[in-house]
């Protein structure tokens, strides 16, 4: 079985007729069900999925990530058109987060459109054969962490983990507890080797001695694909790639592959 995953909001856009903007939001089709992994900050996801044709009402579940606004912001769009799906988030993802200035980065939806829609992941929850929701990520190493700029631990951040012909492959948001912490989090519950790595790693803004330990554990724990977007940054993705060659692909708006 095939699992087919399409970007519909992303920070790049090189298609002629797609949008882009500072947020992520994937569509994932495993041939029995159609899951949003995040919803960027605006209604794009929306513009784009007409474009490729992907239909929203026809979504089953929705997966936040975590509660920042360029993960939720489409979240109210996507409640009213779609009936059906649940939003599958942690708790804390609920709670008010502001950044250094006292702006409002949270979650962004309409309170009435969540009742009765909202799953509250607390523990490893399969949603699909072989598609497992994981909420909890130990930091091993604090190397690799991107809290100091937001004031929070992330608590609410969560990771999808696709056991598939025997590997794993992960997608995450932001990877703001630390894309090798997620990595090492999901050895330790799954014990299969990596197939692929997807999402926002967090490095665009981060320290070189940080970015050095992500390479050197890539290094050793080295997935066959590394997919990169959003706040991973460009530069980044132009680093991995030198050190990693063709294993390292960017996920800009509109890319579509296959695990």
């Amino acid at each position: 079985m095939a699992i087919k995953i399409t970007t519909l909001t992303e920070n790049l856009v090189y298609k002629r007729g797609l949008l882009a903007e500072h947020g992520l939001s994937l569509f994932i089709e495993t041939g029995t069900k159609k899951i949003l992994f995040d919803t960027g900050q605006s209604d794009v996801f929306l513009k784009n999925a007409g474009k490729m044709g992907v239909k929203i009402d026809e979504i089953d579940l929705v997966i936040i990530s975590h509660g920042h606004y360029d993960h939720t912001g489409g979240l109210s769009t996507f409640l009213k058109i779609n009936s059906k799906a649940k939003v599958f988030l942690k708790k804390e993802a609920l709670q008010e987060k502001l950044d250094r200035t006292n702006n409002n980065i949270g979650l962004i939806c309409d309170p009435q459109l969540l009742e009765n829609r909202v799953e509250f992941v607390t523990g490893i929850t399969e949603v699909d054969k072989g598609l497992f929701i994981v909420p909890d990520i130990p930091v091993y190493n604090s190397e690799d962490t991107h809290f100091k700029k937001f004031n929070d631990d992330f608590m609410d951040e969560l990771y999808l983990a696709i056991a598939l012909d025997g590997e794993l492959s992960i997608i995450t948001g932001c990877s703001h507890r630390g894309i090798t912490n997620i990595m090492k989090s999901a050895g330790e519950h799954f014990n299969l080797p990596l197939n692929l790595v997807l999402g926002g790693f967090h490095t665009k803004d981060c320290t070189e001695s940080q970015f050095s330990y992500i390479i050197d554990y890539l290094s050793y724990n080295t997935p066959k694909s590394i997919g990169v977007c959003h706040c991973t940054g460009i530069e980044r993705y132009s680093a991995l790639n030198k050190h990693f060659g063709n294993k390292v692909f960017y996920s800009y708006v509109g890319s579509i592959f296959e695990i």
